[in-house]
């Protein structure tokens, strides 16, 4: 860079003071020159073809493995999805509309049943019009579980479940749960609407992403661990599988989107390291509730602890893109506003921003385990024994070592995404001449294609 100090016209801005918008000037004095670099190119094209080379070499054997693990891993027919039907057999599910929540409106319908049945399901019980099968048409009594009753409203759909063997109770229908289609579908159109309107095009291909990474959740990494592959190695595969989807349909195939590709890389595989090891460590089953015990009734040889694994890799591959996208836009921000900026200023300038970031994630994550784990945090608080002896306890330690897990995880991968874009950037001081042969250029194309 020339030391050389321009000259200016009077009344312009002196050039011993800083007026660009360089948030850091390499060295003192600089400030003067800082803001005619934001038209320079990040990268010239030698640099880019090299920089494009090196995460190439990295990226593609990525995606080669990732395809192999797919193809190798992919359960095909012998998957147990589906395996276990929902109904007994002479049952079959229907859908019903309340229509009162006393089930004195629709006694006509339980006196019909009288001689055959006790009418103990009558005690719990509201009037609904069955909307499919043989009763279509036929207001009935529906037996609903105490718990679920106290949510019930006119209007209201249910899915029931036909089991003639019923009828000996009161009701020949039963509650299986609520529908929730119109609710749901509705608040899905809300966010898909919202998320387009404040982020654009860009919002949507986030959207998409999300529903690649999805279909790699449900359609591979489900499947395959119910078909008994390994855990470790299905996370792996699925993890980066979901990641490169998600990350290039989201924000494009470029050296940013490859710089924290590979940040994320690095975090997963630290989250995967750290889980194995927190498990292990701290004893930690993954069989503390009854969902557990009945996948393990169903499903032959399933290794709960793996995953229990799989489960704090997945979790944290959300928060784990959003940072390491942030830190590689952040480092290749700084770089397009001062390209001088040496390597090491760089992701000290990075990590500046970083730290922000981490003070924010250490309770994300925290909060989140928190709102999900509340019904369980609230039941053992009943217990009456210490606070380490209950936040020390099977269901708890999940938990908490899934938090902590996923976080360290997190912390780490900020300073590794920011060293990977420091160290992608070029370090070359830029001559005056070149940054003021090039300000009709967009400081954009800092941001080179993979």
């Amino acid at each position: 860079m020339s030391t050389e100090t321009p000259s200016h016209a009077p009344g312009s801005p002196d050039p011993g003071h800083h007026v660009g918008t360089s948030p850091l000037p390499d060295r003192p004095g600089e400030e003067g020159h800082a803001h005619a670099h934001t038209a320079v190119p990040a990268l010239s094209g030698s640099e880019a073809r090299t920089v494009r080379a090196i995460l190439s070499a990295l990226v593609v054997p990525l995606v080669v493995a990732t395809l192999v693990g797919l193809v190798v891993l992919w359960p095909g027919d012998s998957s147990l999805v589906g395996s276990q039907p929902f109904a007994v057999e002479g049952s079959s599910m229907e859908t019903a509309t309340v229509t009162s929540l006393d089930v004195e409106d629709c006694q006509d319908a339980a006196e019909a049943l009288e001689g055959v049945s006790d009418g103990s399901f009558l005690d719990n019980a509201v009037c609904a019009e069955i909307t499919s099968g043989d009763g279509e048409g036929l207001t009935m009594p529906v037996h609903i579980p105490a718990e679920s009753l106290g949510v019930a409203d006119v209007g209201d759909e249910l899915q029931v479940m036909y089991a003639p063997e019923a009828v000996s109770m009161g009701t020949p229908y039963v509650f299986v749960d609520y529908g929730r289609g119109v609710p749901v579908a509705a608040l899905a159109v809300v966010y898909l609407v919202l998320v387009v309107a404040v982020a654009g095009r860009k919002g949507a291909l986030s959207v998409l992403g999300l529903v690649v990474a999805t279909v790699v959740l449900v359609f591979f990494m489900i499947p395959a661990l119910l078909a008994g592959s390994s855990p470790l190695a299905v996370t792996l595969v699925g993890s980066m599988a979901m990641m490169l989807a998600a990350v290039y349909v989201a924000h494009g195939v470029s050296v940013r989107t490859t710089t924290a590709l590979l940040g994320t890389v690095a975090g997963v595989l630290l989250t995967v390291l750290l889980s194995l090891w927190g498990t292990r460590a701290a004893n930690l089953t993954g069989s503390v509730d009854e969902t557990a015990a009945v996948l393990t009734s169903l499903v032959e040889g399933v290794n709960l602890q793996a995953l229990l694994t799989c489960g704090m890799v997945v979790a944290a591959l959300g928060v784990l893109n959003d940072v390491t996208i942030t830190q590689a836009s952040a480092v290749w921000e700084l770089h397009a506003a001062n390209p001088s900026l040496s390597r090491t200023r760089l992701f000290t300038g990075g990590m500046s921003i970083g730290r922000d970031h981490i003070a924010s994630t250490v309770y994300t994550l925290a909060f989140a385990y928190a709102g999900t784990a509340l019904p369980l945090i609230l039941t053992a608080a009943l217990i009456d024994r210490s606070v380490a002896s209950t936040v020390l306890s099977g269901e708890i330690a999940e938990e908490v070592v899934r938090t902590l897990v996923s976080s360290i995880g997190l912390v780490l991968a900020i300073p590794a995404t920011t060293a990977i874009a420091a160290f992608l950037c070029r370090t070359t001081p830029v001559p005056q001449s070149s940054s003021s042969s090039s300000s009709g250029s967009s400081s954009g194309s800092s941001q080179g294609s993979v």
